[in-house]
This record gives structure tokens, sequence and C-alpha cells, in this order.
């Protein structure tokens, strides 16, 4: 593990020249890893480990599309590919990858097989952080850890076939046999982790929730929005509007920023801009704080899991996020955005 600074701050982080792939495979050579769920981050970590030489296997119920896909991504039945409970009876790590919500339902079934020494880890820290809502309680002689990819696992996948990585957290919420440790940094090089940085089942579960409803996902469709709105009221063409407010920042200046930071974009726009956005960050930033603020004290609070598990428990639930996306999908904003995706060059 090495002391890095950031900003001022150290923290542990776990690299894979300190931890490389050789270490992590003898670590795991006598464990089998069972992943449990297809969905999300199931395939892109199972693939991963995979390629990367683990012994993995996949727990999913049989005639699902998880499964089918399971089957196309080359996992053989009764060899790779089992039912969840023998999947679960076979695995020495456990990895939990279903949704939060899916965690809830399954938890009694995978409980019964987390026998003294087994791993289960998780790449989210909802269930175990708000174990009084979900119910989640790991039996005591077991190690229990997590490991979070940055990002989707399409992402994951994708960096990892592109000879990258996504940067992960890590946390060991019980270290029941010693070897939580070397488990857990094992497990992060081997998905295809570019590094791993140590936090909390707590900690990861509150940034997360924040990230997602914040600038990952529900603050910057709100500011895309705001604008495209405004620019169309005052008469711009739904193409000059899209471009302006999500084209130009998604195809060119996020990516200048992922590459040297914020001030590096700066300086590499015109002097026009330089100035104007130098100035007008103190305003979203003085009016949005507010608004963050809040959003995490009702992460904290335990309101925002409780609104989650409530709705993904009603029957209607898929119907209804059908409903709620399409009205994203259809909106002139994204409806613009398909005809200028259309539009790009194609290699």
């Amino acid at each position: 593990m090495a002391v890095i600074n950031f900003g001022g701050v150290e923290e542990n982080v776990v690299t894979r020249e300190e931890f490389p792939l050789a270490k992590a495979r003898e670590v795991l050579k006598n464990e089998t890893i069972a992943i449990i769920g297809y969905g999300v981050q199931g395939p892109g970590q199972a693939l991963n480990l995979r390629d990367n030489g683990f012994n993995v296997i996949i727990g999913q119920r049989k005639n699902s599309k998880t499964w089918d896909k399971a089957v196309a991504d080359g996992w053989v039945e009764g060899k790779t590919l089992f039912e969840i409970e023998e999947a679960c009876e076979k695995g020495t790590i456990i990895q939990y990858l279903l949704s939060d919500a899916g965690q809830i339902a399954l938890w009694e079934t995978v409980k019964r097989y987390l026998t003294k020494g087994k791993a289960l880890y998780f790449s989210h820290g909802f269930g175990i952080t708000f174990k009084e809502q979900t119910g989640i309680i790991p039996p005591s002689d077991i190690d229990v850890i997590l490991v979070a990819p940055k990002g989707s696992g399409t992402s994951l996948r994708r960096l990892f076939l592109a000879g990258e990585g996504l940067n992960s957290s890590y946390a060991i919420y019980q270290n029941a046999t010693g070897k939580a440790e070397d488990r857990v940094h094992a497990l992060g090089i081997g998905v295809g982790s570019g590094y791993l940085f140590e936090t909390t089942f707590q900690k990861e579960v509150y940034s997360d929730l924040t990230g997602e409803r914040g600038t990952l996902m529900g603050a910057i469709e709100g500011i895309f929005e705001a604008q495209y709105s405004i620019l169309r009221e005052k008469g711009h063409s739904p193409s000059e509007a899209f471009n302006e407010t999500v084209e130009e920042f998604t195809q060119s200046l996020i990516r200048l920023v992922a590459e040297n930071g914020m001030d590096w974009m700066y300086a590499n726009c015109s002097t026009t801009a330089q100035r104007g956005a130098l100035d007008w960050r103190h305003k979203f930033r003085e009016a949005t704080a507010p608004v963050f603020r809040e959003l995490y004290e009702s992460v904290a609070s335990g309101n925002e899991a409780a609104i989650t598990i409530k709705a993904n428990s009603q029957a209607d639930y898929r119907e209804k996020l059908e409903r709620e996306l399409a009205e994203l999908r259809n909106s002139e904003m994204w409806q613009a955005g398909k005809v200028v995706r259309n539009l790009r060059p194609k290699n």
C-alpha cells in the first residue's frame, strides 16, 4: 500500500506496481469466485477476472435474459455457469453484484451459503450501510469486503480491453479470516482497476448516492435541460442548442479536463470563454451548494435509501421506470441529440 498526497491530504492507495497481477493471482489461487448477478457490474468484473486468469463462476437464474447473456459471453452451463444456489455453495468468495433491490430479495438464500472463512464482496455499500432497512447482516465468521469501480461495468470492460483501467474504491467491513486485506486488493486488481483508494462502506455509499443524484447524473441532466430550454426560448435552433449545451461538453471540453484538469481545459479555450467561466462559476457554486447540502443530508439520513427500496419493491416499478426514461428519450433535447450523434463522422 502506498501513501499518496492528494492536494495536501494523504490517502492510502494500492497500485498495479506494488500489487501486480501475478501477486493477485497468487493470493487467490485456491479461491473460487462466484459472481452472483450478471446485469450491470457482473459481466465486466467477471470477464475481466476470467481474462486475468482467476477461477470464476457465474450464479444466475436459468431461462432468464441474463443467463442467456452469460452463455453468449462464453460461460458454460455446469462448468462455469450455475443456478444461484449452486454457485453460492461452490464459491469461496461470493461477489454479490445484484441490484440493491435484488440483494434484499435474495439475501436469505445467499446467507445460507456464507459458511465460515468465505468472503462476501460488494461493489456498493448500500446493503451493509442501511442494514436496518435492507436486512443484510452477514455472519460474523466471514470476510466482508468492497471494491467499487468508479463507473459502469460497461466502462470497466471497455477500458480493460483497451489496456487501461477504471479507478476503484475498496473497503473492509469485516476481517474474520485475517486475509480480507489481501483478498480485497487482489480482487480490485483482478477486476481491472487502475488503482484502488481506501474508503469505508458508509463513505462509499454516501459519496456514490450523492454523485449519482448530483454531478454524475441528476444535476448534469438538470443543468442540460435548463440551458437547452433557455436557448430554445430565445430562438436558437435545436441543433445549436444541443451542440452548445451537450455536444461540445461531451465531445470536447470534458475530454480536456480528463487529460490534464480543469485549469488546462480553461487554458485551451478562448480568453473570452476563460473570463466568463472563471466569473460565472462562483454564481453556479453558490446557487447549487444548498441543493448539494440538502442532497447529502438526505443520503446520510437514510431517506434516499428508503425512497429507493420503496420504489424498487413495487410490482410495476419497471413499467414506471420505462415511462420516465421514455420521457427523457423523447424530449426534444435528446431527440436532437440522436440526430447529432448520427451526423458524427463514422470511422
